[in-house]
């Protein structure tokens, strides 16, 4: 039944009756860490992501890259976290750099202030991730926003912090320990951003969540309720006042079984059980703990590919799961932004597992474009209802109605031939239905741009 109300939305839109959940308004971030913050590539890659279609870039901070002596257990004398001047001047080049660039081509970007932090503004000294001091974060938050508020428009706080490589102790005596700090974290850098009257009306991200938990990873909503004082029963201590945000940020990656995929542990949330997150949000805002109908951000999102050969999935499925999760996304009304994670895979570890890092970019670790570059521009889901394929499709860079050609191939032929020609939506949105062969089909998607450029997505089917 989950997936028949699931795929129910494709058909409708099939028909031109509007889906309550398809918004023109949901927003596409894209990050490229390495591209991005690098001058040699950085206008390069911003032109790629713009040429998508893309309006917004999501950008991680780590303090510890900020600050001075960050190995420290002492704290620089006279240093104040809260004076951007105060920190070495040359460590905010890359950054600067990226925020100016993404501004000219008028490309929006989000900054997610998180650890490592340095050493000296943790409780135990220890290390840069353990128990960070929330004054300290809040003295930093406050400086990135005297900096930037009048060029960045949303911010999020921590990155995956219920994971134990960013925020620690996850657990304590068993419990689960980093909602609590993250809290803190949170209300501290909340305060410190809004202290600039430019980012008075900027929107702020809470929670930034890792998809699944185990036994040293906190679940993510396990993690919400942890955050919000709330008990199994969403029942919340009177001690905790309501949190302000203007969205819920998540991460919700699959495994290789693909965007449907359902996680059997009740507080996981990947893309293929979003109902779950919403459900939790909206628990949480009538105990009093978030405002009502927060929008979910898809902050981070991606598809492992080959050569991991432990997570990975072909190249060819990762455009196919790609535009499936897009479609996931979309049609949830409640879903103000999905999420690209990465330009190029990350190069190949000299040690350890190779491919141990993400091989979710666009192109490969080299530079050579996989099918889920074309894919990206032209997403196109297939997914087998009954005896029909069911097609859903989107013209990024064009948000606007234009035409596009669907062809199709029988599986075991070359031939590629044209299915139909038709409309877009004004969101450039399309979608139709297809008997499907007994051998199997392949399906593609040709849209001419405004300048005469013709794109051709990759060969997709429905798995």
């Amino acid at each position: 039944m989950r997936r028949l109300l699931l795929i129910l939305p494709l058909i409708a839109l099939a028909a031109w009756a509007p889906t309550a959940g398809a918004s023109a308004r949901q927003t596409v971030t894209f990050e490229a860490p390495r591209e991005l913050l690098s001058a040699s590539t950085r206008a390069e890659t911003l032109d790629q992501i713009q040429s998508f279609g893309v309006k917004r870039v999501r950008q991680l901070v780590y303090w510890r890259d900020y600050a001075p002596d960050p190995e420290s257990k002492t704290k620089p004398a006279g240093f104040d976290a809260s004076d951007p001047a105060a920190y070495p001047a040359d460590k905010w080049d890359n950054l600067d750099g990226l925020v100016a660039a993404a501004k000219e081509r008028g490309i929006d970007v989000t900054l997610t202030l998180t650890g490592p932090v340095p050493r000296w503004a943790t409780k135990s000294k220890k290390d840069t991730y353990t128990e960070p001091l929330p004054a300290e974060f809040g003295a930093f938050a406050t400086a990135m926003g005297r900096r930037y508020g009048e060029s960045v428009n949303m911010w999020s706080v921590w990155n995956e912090p219920n994971q134990p490589q960013f925020l620690r102790p996850q657990f304590k005596k068993g419990k689960a320990y980093s909602p609590k700090l993250y809290r803190r974290l949170y209300q501290a850098a909340y305060k410190g951003i809004r202290s600039t009257p430019s980012n008075a009306r900027d929107t702020l991200l809470i929670a930034e969540t890792s998809p699944r938990g185990n036994s040293n990873i906190v679940a993510p909503l396990a993690f919400l309720r942890g955050m919000l004082c709330l008990d199994s029963k969403y029942k919340r201590a009177k001690a905790c006042a309501k949190l302000d945000a203007g969205g819920y940020a998540h991460h919700a990656y699959t495994t290789s079984a693909g965007p449907r995929w359902v996680p059997p542990k009740a507080d996981d949330v990947t893309i293929g059980v979003l109902p779950r997150l919403v459900t939790a949000i909206d628990k949480a805002a009538k105990a009093g703990a978030l405002p009502k109908g927060l929008p979910v951000h898809l902050t981070e999102f991606g598809i492992q590919t080959e050569p991991d050969k432990i997570s990975g999935v072909s190249l060819e499925r990762q455009a196919a799961y790609l535009a499936v999760s897009e479609h996931i996304a979309y049609v949830n009304p409640r879903v103000a932004a999905f999420s690209q994670y990465l330009m190029s895979d990350d190069p190949p570890r000299s040690s350890g597992y190779k491919y141990g890092g993400f091989e979710s970019g666009l192109r490969d670790a080299d530079g050579k474009e996989k099918p889920a570059y074309n894919g990206f521009r032209l997403p196109l889901a297939v997914e087998p209802y009954g005896t029909q394929d069911v097609l859903w499709g989107l013209v990024r860079p064009q948000r606007d109605v234009s035409k596009v050609t669907i062809e199709r191939r029988v599986t075991g032929y070359k031939t590629w031939r044209v299915l139909k020609t038709i409309d877009t939506t004004a969101s450039g949105v399309y979608a139709l239905k297809t008997p499907r062969n007994k051998k199997g089909q392949h399906y593609r998607v040709k849209w001419t741009a405004p300048d005469g450029t013709t794109y051709t997505g990759p060969s997709v089917r429905g798995y």
